[in-house]
């Protein structure tokens, strides 16, 4: 009897497989094509990318921050889209080194590609790229210096970290002004961390340099009508509640009346309910009232017969980092003032920057809050500056809590390069290729930065190479003359802890798209045809 030779159907129709070399390939170039599409951005003289969304609005982005563009572009290989999660976590955990973390795993699998082309086990490169990445993590602690006891070196590293993460944003060329403001600001915190506690506004008008930081907390929104402008000695209630219930719903219910005096007396009736609300409100001995949502023109006369500032529609980020920085909680009932918490502070006054009028709240209960002022020509300026500023405060937040430096510009990859080298020349067998491969990849990260200067970085990697070899393991990069120096003269210092998580994180990302040997796409589901809904509807009535 003959048997029948068709393969046996597993999967469900319509899904796909990927297997062994095809779906490591298919990993490979995904993730590689997502490191060659963001390389060029790395380094102070990285170039930027506009983003253009698809949308309704069609806004446009400039930026040469790594995370918020692979946030930005729409993947569909497998591989490419864990590239851009370990850089949504480097930027979630350290806030810099997005770049760095995806150009080292797409490096890391470039040499992996190669090795399994001489046929090499996965395995293999895995058990030598954890050896190497173990001998790199050492390498780099023991290139740490700790001035956390001493006040003014470590105000000089924060100064340095701040100056190294801005020379490679839009505000390189006002480095000394924004890492003064972003030192000032951390420093502020007194070692909390809270980075909830500095706020950013953004003022489109003026230039870079007229940005500044203000003390107290400025709010976006205005005064109601014949309220105090100014108050002094402020108790603030904070509150996210209704307002609106002085213009009567008729259009959304169904009310019998027979006259249309009836439905003058239904709108008192609301009248009335709302007095009684803004009567609870008062109760509590306040005299600035806070609410997240709209507050309408009755309740809004009543506060101002009562002389209470109120303040409408502060968008909910604002209210909670208000609520914060004040000392109150946030209410939505009044029927028990006991369990209400008011926030306080010194001074509310209104203040104009450029065009536009802002509350200022001077004197909070939380003494380390502060605004940071931002002005710029143009929307797009303004968001990238911002974004500049929130990686450089992430990262001083961090060395606050771990004060560990290590120097930048190269340097740091370059020690660890040859310490896995080292490491390399001792391993025996197969595993020695991959410890190799894994230092080829540490030294691409300078490369990298001096081709996208537009340097020799042949010339310039393999110089450092020597000095290194030398014994000279503070010399990296100067990307402002094109050769090599002193980064302990140069000042280029960045954070033990980023460093350290650009390691962790891009090694493990490449381990595990290594492991790879199969890609498996579930079936699409099925669309049901039209005829069948038009059935059903049918029988439904």
């Amino acid at each position: 009897m003959a048997m029948s030779l068709n393969p046996v159907q597993v999967l469900r129709a319509g899904a796909e497989e990927e297997k062994s070399e095809i779906a490591r390939l298919s990993s490979f170039v995904g993730a590689i094509a997502v490191g060659d599409l963001i390389k060029s951005t790395l380094g102070p003289k990285g170039m930027d990318k506009i983003l253009q969304s698809g949308g309704m609005n069609d806004s446009i982005q400039v930026t040469n921050d790594g995370a918020t563009i692979l946030k930005s572009i729409g993947v569909d290989n497998p591989a490419a889209k864990v590239l851009i999660n370990i850089s949504k976590v480097q930027d979630d955990e350290v806030g810099d080194g997005t770049t760095s973390v995806t150009v080292l795993a797409c490096e890391l699998l470039k040499e992996a590609e190669q090795l399994v082309n001489q046929k090499m086990h996965p395995q293999n490169i895995i058990a030598g790229w954890r050896k190497a990445a173990a001998a790199a993590k050492a390498a780099l602690l023991a290139s740490t210096r700790d001035h956390g006891n001493d006040p003014i070196k470590f105000k000089e590293d924060l100064m340095n970290i701040a100056r190294t993460t801005l020379s490679s944003k839009i505000l390189t060329q006002h480095k000394d002004h924004f890492s003064k403001l972003a030192v000032d600001a951390v420093l502020r915190l007194r070692g909390s961390g809270n980075l909830d506690a500095i706020q950013i506004i953004k003022m489109s008008g003026g230039g870079l340099r007229d940005s500044y930081l203000d003390e107290g907390f400025l709010l976006q929104k205005t005064i109601g009508v014949n309220q105090p402008k100014r108050i002094e000695n402020a108790k603030i209630l904070v509150a996210n509640t209704p307002m609106d219930t002085d213009k009567i719903k008729v259009f959304g219910s169904r009310v019998r009346v027979d006259a249309v005096s009836k439905v003058a007396e239904l709108e008192l009736a609301e009248k009335e309910k709302m007095k009684d609300k803004v009567g609870r409100i008062l109760q509590n001995d306040l005299n600035v009232f806070i609410n997240r949502q709209l507050i309408y023109n009755y309740p809004e006369q009543l506060f101002a017969d009562a002389g209470v500032m109120a303040i409408e529609h502060a968008d909910f980020e604002g209210v909670e980092r208000l609520a914060l920085v004040l000392g109150g909680e946030i209410a939505s009932t009044f029927d028990s003032p006991e369990h209400i918490k008011l926030g306080h502070c010194d001074l509310i006054e209104e203040i104009m920057i450029g065009e536009e009028k802002l509350l200022k709240f001077s004197g909070v209960a939380l003494g380390e809050a502060c605004t940071l002022v931002l002005r710029g020509a143009t929307q797009q300026i303004l968001d990238e500056a911002e974004r500049s500023m929130h990686d450089a405060l992430c990262v001083m937040a961090q060395t606050v809590k771990e004060t560990r430096t290590v120097y930048g510009g190269g340097c740091s990859e370059m020690l660890m390069a040859n310490a896995v080298s080292l490491l390399a020349a001792k391993t025996p067998g197969k595993e020695a290729m991959a410890i190799e491969s894994f230092a080829r990849a540490l030294r691409m990260l300078p490369t990298v930065i001096a081709d996208n200067a537009g340097y020799d970085s042949a010339d310039l990697v393999s110089e450092l190479r020597a000095v290194h070899t030398d014994g000279k393991t503070t010399y990296g990069l100067d990307m402002d003359q094109g050769c090599i120096g002193d980064m302990a003269q140069l000042g280029i210092t960045e954070s033990y802890k980023v460093k350290n998580q650009v390691l962790v994180s891009g090694s493990e990302a490449a381990e595990m798209i290594v492991r790879v040997d199969n890609i498996i796409k579930a079936a699409p589901r099925q669309r049901m045809p039209d005829h069948f809904f038009q059935f059903s509807d049918v029988l439904h009535r």
